[in-house]
């Protein structure tokens, strides 16, 4: 009875999420693609730092946002408006969110969630090595992981919520297969030690603290050239917009 409780708070969740971003309507991908490539007023444009087909950069620490899911970059962008989520990386998406109307973030989310999911280039990890930054990890340990978990030591399989691979479960969970290797170490380290909390009920930060530094290189090894089909099976799930 219990368990069934649970599920039917977290769908309840999942429901509410998506509605609540929803009943603002889709966006205009046109515009948003303007603001992609051009910025807007004292915005700058998206591509200056995530790259003209938005497949970010290691070097810069920037995220892969083409193919990401619609509803997940609207609440990103929402939560940086709200300081709910502070950028220490390029230590601008606060100003630049706040800078943009709620519009224009549907905008560019419909922009960017549309952009090709099924040619996305993994990170270069012989680059990553080069950089000297962020050591690179075991990827069959990180495959272990990412879709079984360490349930000795509290960590949740990546699967579990990010469907197979890291390829997203809409709307809540984005698409972490294919993203940027510096990117996601980052991101869960950030969630690890508490910098980044705006994660679904909490869940990032409960599975994050306890993994180690070797398991979040090892992961985002994986999961930055995580294959999007099964074995014998070529059909890839639609986007996760």
């Amino acid at each position: 009875m219990q368990r069934l409780m649970i599920k039917a708070t977290i769908v309840a969740g999942l429901f509410a999420a998506s509605s609540a971003f929803a009943s603002g309507g889709e966006g205009d991908a046109a515009n948003g693609k303007t603001i992609f490539m051009n910025g807007k007023g004292d915005v700058p444009a998206c591509s200056s730092c995530h790259g003209q087909d938005a497949m970010g950069d290691d070097a810069m620490g920037t995220p892969r946002l083409a193919g990401q899911g619609y509803t997940f970059v609207v609440k990103q962008l929402s939560d940086f408006a709200a300081d709910k989520r502070q950028d220490t990386t390029m230590f601008i998406m606060n100003t630049n969110a706040k800078g943009l109307t709620e519009q224009d973030w549907r905008d560019v989310a419909a922009y960017v969630s549309g952009l090709d999911y099924l040619s996305l280039a993994p990170s270069d990890m012989a680059k990553v090595q080069e950089l000297g930054t962020t050591p690179v990890g075991v990827r069959y340990l990180g495959k272990s992981i990412a879709q079984h978990g360490a349930p000795d030591r509290g960590v949740t399989a990546c699967h579990s919520c990010h469907g197979f691979n890291g390829r997203g479960a809409a709307p809540i969970y984005p698409v972490i297969g294919g993203q940027k290797y510096v990117y996601l170490v980052n991101q869960l380290k950030k969630w690890r030690d508490g910098s980044r909390a705006n994660d679904h009920m909490g869940q990032m930060q409960a599975v994050a603290k306890n993994m180690t530094d070797e398991d979040i290189y090892n992961v985002a090894t994986f999961l930055t050239s995580a294959p999007r089909t099964t074995e014998g099976n070529s059909r890839v799930p639609g986007a996760a917009h």
